[in-house]
C-alpha cells in the first residue's frame, strides 16, 4: 500500500540499489548507452573506488544521472515513473527488495537470472530474466509489451502482508496438528 501503481510506462531506465560491483551499476550504464535511453541511478555509494572509476566518469546531465540515496516519497516516484528497473546482479542475491518495490508500482524488471530473481519475476509477464548485457538490451525493447498491472497483481498475490499472515497461520496450524498426533 506504500507504493503507487502507475499504469503508464515511463521514459527512463532505473538502477535502484547500493553502488557496488556486485549490483551491476556499470552494466546499467552500458545498457543505457546501447539503447540510447536515459538512466537514473539511485542508491548509496557502498564502494567509493568503484563509483569513482566505473560510474562517475559516465555521469552527464542528460543521459546518465546519479540522484543519490532517496527517501520513501522520491523512491515511490522514481520506481513508478521508470520504463523498467534494471537489476544486473553479479551474485546470487537472496532477495531483491527493490525488484518487489518496482513491481508494486507497476514497473517491470529486467534482471540477470541469478539468486532469487526467478522466484520474484515472472519471465515474460512482469519482466525478463536474462543472462548477459546483450539479452538485457534486447529485453529493454520488448518491455513495452508488458502489462504493468500484471506486475502489481503478482506482488499483491505473493508479497502482501495478508498473504504472509495466511502463510504463518498455515504453519502454526500444521504445527498444532503435528503436536496432537
Amino acid at each position: 500500500h506504500r507504493f503507487t501503481f502507475r499504469p503508464d510506462h515511463g521514459k527512463y531506465l532505473l538502477f535502484f540499489g547500493r553502488i557496488h560491483p556486485e549490483k551491476g551499476t556499470r552494466e546499467c550504464i552500458e545498457v543505457a548507452r546501447q539503447t540510447g535511453m536515459k538512466l537514473i541511478i539511485a542508491g548509496i555509494i557502498q564502494d567509493q573506488g568503484y563509483f569513482d572509476l566505473q560510474v562517475r566518469p559516465h555521469l552527464c546531465d542528460d543521459q546518465i544521472i546519479y540522484v543519490g540515496s532517496v527517501g520513501p516519497e522520491k523512491r515511490d516516484k522514481l520506481l513508478g515513473g521508470a520504463y523498467v528497473l534494471l537489476h544486473p546482479i553479479n551474485f546470487d542475491e537472496p532477495f531483491g527488495l527493490s525488484v518487489v518495490e518496482a513491481m508494486a508500482c507497476g514497473t517491470p524488471v529486467i534482471a540477470f537470472n541469478r539468486g532469487s530473481m526467478p522466484e520474484i519475476i515472472a519471465d515474460g509477464i512482469t519482466g525478463f530474466l536474462v543472462h548477459n548485457l546483450d539479452e538485457m538490451v534486447e529485453a529493454v525493447v520488448k518491455a513495452k509489451q508488458l502489462d504493468r498491472l500484471q506486475c502489481r497483481k503478482l506482488i499483491e498475490e505473493k508479497f502482501s502482508a495478508d498473504r504472509m499472515v495466511q502463510d504463518y497461520i498455515g504453519v502454526y496450524e500444521k504445527i498444532i496438528r503435528q503436536k496432537k498426533v
